[in-house]
């Protein structure tokens, strides 16, 4: 006797009609939680605006204090110490608080000139810091909040059309998926970011040219290369899925490492900025993955249980 299934899907039995009407119900269903959650991103635009900022912030306050003149502090610092011995020898109150307040008045306005020649980002309209900002980061924001909802409705949609096997393999594979979407962009944000920024600040400082960073150019910038990081970290579910529809075995991937060398290096040049610091940044990390895309291709299910064969 077989055993009873408690799938949901198996009695799945829908005519064209009744697919359209279903995917026509759950996109409005994705639409509607797509909506709420920029919403409510809308409230907290400014908290992600910061937090999307805190490289270039970051990377230009390290731009600004290695502006500083070494020889010009040394001698500050040398001054000072002349004057407080000078003023220990006296034992004079009066004079020492003179003295105190001549310093800290010199050094506001050192502080003030300092201010006027600090590299910060800017907007070049009035209604950029709303429009071209504030909506676009929190209808980004809004997307990635709502993407389990929306993902998970378009799952709903698709699953009704695969077989209990294929639906074992999807969950399997798509946790995987978004793992390593994650960890590009993370690793974009919080370690090539870093080295980028500085690497190309350094050239105007060598140059001798204080940089006007237009905030939106920004923006666009850390939406764009962290998707781009995304999107390549998927390498290694591209090499199964190769693999397992038998366009490529696991001895070619290991006999054509050089040309996948080349490959990889013309992928990172095309997805990162014209530097070479963040083409090299996704090179490294891709080749690792080249090599775990080998070993999943060899350790996990053999083709005989493929989720991509045809049932």
């Amino acid at each position: 006797m077989k055993p009873q299934s408690h799938d949901l899907f198996d009695e799945s039995t829908m005519s064209f009609g009744d697919h359209l009407e279903a995917l026509r119900i759950h996109l409005w269903k994705a639409l509607i939680g797509l909506a709420i959650c920029v919403v409510l991103a809308l409230f907290i635009g400014h908290k992600i605006v910061a937090v999307v900022r805190a490289p270039i912030d970051s990377a230009l306050k390290e731009y600004n204090l290695d502006k500083l003149p070494q020889e010009e502090t040394e001698e500050q610092q040398k001054s000072i110490e002349e004057l407080i011995t000078s003023l220990n020898a006296q034992q004079n109150p009066t004079a020492e608080t003179k003295a105190l307040q001549k310093i800290l008045e010199d050094y506001q306005h050192r502080l003030n000139n300092l201010e006027d020649t600090m590299a910060e980002p800017v907007t070049l309209a009035v209604q950029e810091a709303f429009t071209t900002i504030y909506l676009k980061v929190s209808f980004v924001a809004g997307l990635v909040m709502a993407s389990p909802w929306v993902i998970y409705q378009i799952w709903l949609f698709v699953a009704a059309g695969l077989y209990p096997h294929e639906r074992k393999y999807v969950y399997i594979y798509l946790p995987i998926s978004i793992f390593l979407f994650l960890g590009g962009a993370l690793f974009c944000f919080y370690a090539v970011f870093p080295f980028v920024l500085n690497f190309l600040l350094g050239f105007n400082k060598l140059l001798g040219v204080n940089p006007q960073i237009r905030l939106s150019e920004w923006i666009s910038f850390a939406i764009t290369l962290p998707l781009m990081f995304g999107l390549s970290f998927q390498l290694p579910l591209v090499m199964l899925f190769l693999e397992r529809i038998s366009v490529f075995t696991v001895q070619d991937y290991i006999e054509k490492t050089r040309m996948a060398i080349l490959i990889i290096s013309i992928i990172s040049m095309l997805m990162t900025p014209a530097d070479p610091m963040s083409m090299l940044l996704m090179m490294v990390p891709l080749l690792f993955l080249y090599g775990l895309g080998i070993a999943m291709c060899k350790y996990f299910p053999s083709a005989n249980a493929s989720p991509f064969e045809a049932a």
